[in-house]
Order: structure tokens, then sequence, then C-alpha cells
């Protein structure tokens, strides 16, 4: 019975965590962030090299999919999220719309505040 009420309550915490790093309005979700952004994991954890076409691929569908202000905003708190699961570079993430040739108005970044974001 244990193991049950246990689930429970990380199912809620993972329910309130998603509504927290998703505004309401915002059309995309922390999963499809993900999923765009997957192929850039190796170029942003060690900064070498150039990024791989499926992430500068991944970037362009982000920028297609975040049209509004909310998406944008949700797209940054989810970006942020999944920069704490990994070793980021900072400087590779600050590099990588330009070196995707993506003009692009959600930073990649553990450090910027998506509140901000216009």
């Amino acid at each position: 019975m244990k193991g049950a009420a246990v689930v429970s309550v990380l199912v809620a915490i993972l329910a309130m965590i998603q509504l927290l790093a998703k505004p309401a309005d915002a059309a995309i979700s922390c999963g499809q962030v993900d999923s765009f952004l997957a192929p850039c994991i190796p170029y942003l954890t060690t900064g070498a090299g150039d990024p791989a076409p499926k992430c500068c691929d991944g970037i362009r569908s982000l920028k297609a999919n975040t049209a509004t202000v909310d998406d944008r905003r949700a797209a940054c708190a989810c970006v942020k999220a999944a920069a704490d699961h990994y070793p980021v570079k900072e400087d590779a993430a600050s590099a990588l719309p330009t070196k995707c040739q993506v003009a692009i108005s959600i930073p990649i970044s553990k450090a910027i505040n998506c509140q901000t974001i216009s």
C-alpha cells in the first residue's frame, strides 16, 4: 500500500512541475522542446566542432513552434529545466543559434529569466 501512495505523490508532483514549467496559454510542451533539442546535446555538452544538422533542424522547429510570447516563455522554462540535467557549456549554448544560422528569441541558457522574453 505504501508503494501506491508514493507513486500517487510522485505523479502529483510531476503534474505540478509541468504546470509550472508551461504557462496555461502556451501551446508548446516540454516534451516537444526536449525532442527539438535532443540532437543538440552532444554539441551543448562538449562545445566541440559544429552542431549536427539535426540539431539545427531542431532549432528551426523550436523557432517555428514558438510564435507567441507565452510559447517562448514556456520553451525557455523547458530549456532551463533540461539544462539542469546536462553539463551544458554556456558558451556553446549561446553560440548555437549563430552556428545554426537561426535567429531565435529564446536564449539557450540556464541563467536567463524567462519572464523577460517578449
